[in-house]
């Protein structure tokens, strides 16, 4: 780190949510994110990591666990994984046997985020329980603890489940994360000694908070031993402030929705104007930094480099949602290029492809 608080080689990340546009389908949008991970492997990201969200017109990803295993085919050197995989839905053994099954595909290079939010809404939830008739039970760190126990053989010898192997059997595993958008998350990233990412871009207020809180609270464990952080950001950059500024509003207006529960798909810029504009100015819950970077890359670097210095951390996962399909690819490569990431290879892709 500098001293004027920027980043010497800050590494950046991918989540993806596979945004549906409107006039497409939920099958492109999956295709646009098996196009989006060829991409920025080729470009030097560090991870691309897939969201699972349930019962929505707006985003098509519901099993990030079968998008990862066709993802990981088609990329070389990308760490993959859950960003995240809702935990309270499924059994630790299960997970366990899905994220070890991706690292004996793709060893090395397999994370698995985990977190306790739905993904949906409370009748969604519902639908996910195999057991109705008791309330949802708030056993998270049960959870964890026991997935943990299963992925590294970690159950006392007179346990029943000591005996169970989780298949398939490979030396090393996946890479567990703690994900959230809460100091709750923070806490428990603590407590289990794992590696933290927080949501910035989903809830902004606590970013600070809860990055501060885990590192200084932070013991090293058999995961780390120093603790590691990510920040998840919203990023949209175009050749001018002017064009970013336009293709923001896509993304701007799915926020307004989803704070009505409108869970349309992601409208044009054009259509998206004539809807803010029809809702009128209402103040959005913002915190120290805006969701979302939005501008040239030079703008967007300098931005991103002043909150990672501020935070302290080496890596932002970096969430992009426009429209258009290339336009979005193109943010991608823009921020590549201005982080001076394999030049090369951002040429040879964007010569074969009409912007």
């Amino acid at each position: 780190m500098t001293d004027s608080g920027l980043v010497d080689g800050l590494r950046l990340s991918v989540l993806d949510q596979s945004p549906v546009p409107e006039g497409s389908t939920p099958g492109d949008a999956l295709q646009n994110s098996i196009e989006l991970a060829r991409l920025v492997d080729g470009l030097g990201y560090q991870r691309f990591w897939m969201s699972e969200h349930h019962a929505m017109d707006t985003l098509a990803c519901t099993a990030p666990e079968i998008m990862l295993a066709r993802i990981g085919a088609e990329t070389k050197q990308i760490r993959i994984g859950s960003g995240g995989i809702m935990l309270p839905h499924y059994t630790p053994l299960k997970v366990a046997e899905v994220f070890r099954t991706l690292h004996a595909l793709y060893p090395g290079r397999v994370d698995l985020g985990i977190g306790r939010a739905p993904g949906g809404g409370p009748v969604e939830a519902l639908a996910l329980k195999r057991e109705r008739k008791t309330p949802m039970q708030d056993d998270f760190p049960e959870q964890v603890s026991e997935l943990l126990a299963f992925l590294g053989h970690q159950f006392p010898a007179d346990h029943p489940f000591a005996r169970i192997r989780v298949a398939p059997e490979m030396p090393g595993g996946p890479d567990v994360w703690m994900l959230g958008s809460s100091m709750w998350s923070s806490a428990a990233a603590v407590e289990f000694g794992l590696p933290y990412s927080f949501a910035h871009f989903f809830s902004p207020v606590h970013t600070r908070a809860a990055i501060e809180n885990y590192r200084r609270n932070f013991r090293g464990s058999e995961y780390r031993s120093e603790p590691e952080a990510t920040v998840a950001v919203g990023v949209i950059c175009a050749e001018t402030e002017e064009e970013a500024e336009f293709l923001s509003s896509s993304v701007r207006l799915l926020q307004r929705r989803i704070r009505m529960n409108d869970r349309r798909p992601v409208a044009s810029p054009e259509d998206a104007l004539q809807e803010l504009k029809l809702l009128g100015d209402v103040s959005m819950e913002e915190g120290e930094w805006p969701r979302y970077f939005v501008g040239t890359p030079a703008r967007v670097r300098d931005q991103l480099e002043q909150m990672a210095g501020a935070l302290g951390i080496k890596e932002l996962i970096v969430n992009t949602i426009v429209w258009e399909q290339a336009k979005r690819l193109r943010s991608y490569e823009l921020l590549a290029e201005e982080f001076g990431f394999n030049s090369q290879e951002v040429a040879a892709f964007a010569s074969g492809r009409t912007l």
